[in-house]
């Protein structure tokens, strides 16, 4: 791997990634989730979802149209969402080892035993990519180049995780990956530019932090303390953050217990702590996580049942599936500001 990625002289500075964790806010609040019955109609969707781990996911080769770019070193999550927005991949010497991001748009299928994450971008795309302003946390204005330097549509303003939809690619609507229309896709990021700059002014904060710094942070329950944070369980198809993996060493020696983002009351940067609306005893009598067997949506629905939360599946059914796709539109025509849905 090491031969490809230093076939190229680099060209560009050595740039590092902006520092997310500065200027932000000092807590976040957590929308509190519903707390209603699983739905047995969403529990069958998507049964053979995949989730990786986030420390799995580092050291990922990322493999351009023409050769490899680089080795994922953290990713950025929207701390609202919870959703991967970006990957932060360490070019390597055949670009002066310059670090940039890559968005979930871009990735197709991951091959995990190969761990390598193929993206339908060049190498040269990515040399040419805009800089990352180290002075400063990566801003929305950052982001609008960024998504209008490779066509995408702006992420933020729906309903779903993604736009509208549950999926990157629900918003590349009419655009499947390995089949990139960069025009249509300019065409859709052009007709949400007034709203996004309308958003942009209102709050310039888009929330993306760091997933290697949160590592190690404290986890409170509402009755004292429970570990420490060792992982994330990400979503390969959405790149929703599932769940976080705590360590319960401190409090319940050997084991790991799973606490899904929509469970959290508070989050105190500051501080490193992360505090969730469960109990210790709660927490202990949930079925329990093994890292060593793949989590299957039977343990998921018998974990939210146990806590009386609603799973996250139930709300997918009403976005769009990320296999099917609309019939192409032809390029660089206008889209609606509200993107069509598939169905």
């Amino acid at each position: 791997m090491s031969t490809e990625l230093d076939d190229m002289d680099a060209k560009s500075p050595a740039v590092s990634v902006p520092p997310v964790e500065a200027g932000r806010s000092r807590r976040t609040k957590v929308p509190a989730s519903p707390s209603t019955a699983v739905q047995a109609r969403g529990a069958q969707t998507r049964s053979n979802h995949a989730l990786c781990s986030m420390r799995e996911l580092e050291g990922y080769a990322i493999r351009a149209t023409y050769g490899l770019i680089g080795h994922v070193k953290d990713l950025y999550f929207d701390d609202q969402a919870w959703v991967v927005r970006y990957l932060v991949v360490d070019t390597g010497g055949w670009l002066s080892s310059r670090k940039v991001l890559i968005s979930p748009f871009a990735i197709g299928t991951p091959d995990r035993s190969g761990k390598v994450l193929p993206v339908a971008i060049t190498k040269e795309q990515v040399r040419n990519s805009p800089d990352i302003d180290t002075d400063k946390p990566v801003s929305r204005q950052h982001e609008m180049q960024y998504l209008g330097y490779y066509g995408y549509p702006y992420y933020w303003g729906g309903a779903g995780l993604w736009g509208a939809g549950a999926y990157p690619g629900s918003i590349l609507t009419g655009v499947g990956y390995g089949a990139v229309d960069a025009e249509f896709r300019h065409a859709q990021a052009q007709d949400a530019q007034a709203q996004a700059e309308d958003e942009q002014r209102q709050d310039d904060d888009p929330h993306l932090r760091s997933c290697k710094a949160l590592m190690r942070y404290h986890i409170e329950a509402t009755d004292g303390g429970m570990g420490h944070l060792q992982d994330l369980l990400v979503d390969e198809e959405t790149w929703a953050i599932r769940y976080l993996i705590v360590d319960t060493s401190n409090w319940w020696l050997g084991h790991q217990v799973l606490i899904a983002p929509q469970w959290i009351q508070e989050i105190s940067w500051p501080d490193a702590t992360v505090s969730v609306n469960l109990t210790q005893q709660a927490v202990k009598e949930a079925p329990k996580y093994d890292s060593t067997v793949p989590l299957n949506r039977e343990h998921e629905m018998a974990l939210h049942a146990h806590h009386g939360r609603a799973g996250y599946w139930a709300a997918e059914t009403r976005l769009e599936s990320p296999r099917s796709a609309t019939q192409d539109k032809p390029p660089g025509c206008k889209t609606k500001r509200k993107l069509t849905e598939c169905s």
